[in-house]
């Protein structure tokens, strides 16, 4: 017995981001309505990157370790 399809509803967004539509081709590429760098740079504002948190996080530690051995 076939597994049921999901209804396709839209999901809720950002309002900078009315009317993006996404989805991933036969082949593996991402095909969407969008350009690329404007989403890039709605992200770059929008959402913190965690991993350049953490590095941050280490450099401060680093600093803090180098300072109590003096």
């Amino acid at each position: 017995m076939p597994k049921k399809m999901k209804d396709k509803k839209k999901p809720d967004l950002h309002k900078d981001l009315e009317g993006l539509d996404i989805s991933i081709n036969e082949f593996g590429e991402i095909e969407g309505n969008f350009n690329v760098d404007e989403l890039n740079e709605f992200l770059n504002e929008n959402v913190e990157d965690r991993k350049l948190q953490e590095l941050k996080d280490k450099l401060k530690k680093k600093i803090k370790g180098s300072k109590k051995k003096k």
